[in-house]
């Protein structure tokens, strides 16, 4: 039997069993009425993805929308999963996919991990839990159209990441913007411990000028291994891509990356105790 992540209706012409796991997937209003000759019964399952509950039929913006897409909503999402949580290439991933009765091309995935890890990331960020008040700033080369890009990223002392941006150089305007990024979302933090960039400490002493803050300095390089080795996660699961042929996919690729290292590293507010893959998977819910 399947699901549609829309509303569907399901008309059953003799008894049949329908499994826990279809009426766990659906998140909404189960009615059950008798067709007028008795003889079928119908199922009208209301479901919430992509819905708000308080009113049928009106849509709600915060959801993720799948409307239009020729595969179901599960088999987007595991495909997405699949590419930004384990070092494999979409080639790989497309063999993997048809083993399990999916038949898709590689291209196609590609347009689904650029189209919805930046939406699955940004409902991530409403549900993002609290970072500490130390941070430890660095940067990474990532290779996109055969030239080295930077991803700036930032962990506080307890290992949780603050936030990334990839930018096209590694300059002073470059690392304010990725500071203003992060302290958009978490706040300033007391002190900042960066290696001997000269470009990171303009970023921060630019932004404590324009700003009025505080933020202390730091340029103790023990201190800054525990981001360097924070980077190894992100670089083991695009390793075998092989570098990125557009910014744009190597920017959502890498918010895919990243949202799923977040979730391993427990950061997500989830409702009860649910594993990396279902809270991945409850942010298009």
């Amino acid at each position: 039997m399947t699901l549609r992540p829309r509303t569907s209706r399901l008309f059953l012409q003799r008894p049949r069993t329908i499994s826990l796991n279809l009426f766990r997937s659906v998140a909404g209003h189960i009615s059950v009425r008798t067709c007028p000759n008795g003889l079928c019964r119908e199922f009208f399952l209301r479901v919430s993805w992509g819905y708000d509950r308080r009113g049928w039929g009106r849509r709600n913006s915060a959801m993720i929308d799948f409307k239009g897409s020729h595969f179901e909503r599960d088999v987007i999402l595991w495909g997405v999963r699949w590419h930004v949580a384990y070092p494999m290439s979409y080639r790989q991933l497309e063999e993997m996919m048809e083993e399990r009765g999916v038949e898709v091309d590689h291209s196609t995935l590609n347009r689904w991990v650029v189209k919805y890890a930046p939406l699955l990331e940004k409902q991530f960020r409403a549900r993002k839990r609290a970072v500490g008040p130390s941070w430890r700033l660095d940067e990474t080369y990532v290779k996109v159209k055969g030239c080295w890009k930077y991803l700036y990223r930032a962990v506080d002392k307890a290992g949780a990441t603050v936030d990334f941006l990839l930018t096209a150089k590694r300059d002073c305007k470059a690392a304010l913007r990725f500071l203003r990024k992060a302290i958009g979302q978490h706040g300033a933090p007391e002190k900042i411990t960066i290696d001997k960039s000269g470009a990171n400490t303009a970023a921060i002493e630019s932004y404590n000028a324009e700003h009025e803050t505080d933020i202390e300095i730091r340029q103790i390089k023990y201190l800054n291994n525990i981001v360097e080795q924070d980077h190894r996660a992100v670089k083991r699961v695009t390793r075998p891509m092989l570098g990125f042929k557009s910014f744009r996919s190597a920017a959502a690729t890498l918010a895919g990356v990243e949202l799923m290292h977040m979730i391993r590293k427990d950061q997500m507010r989830p409702r009860g105790k649910l594993h990396p893959a279902q809270q991945f998977y409850a942010l298009a819910a």
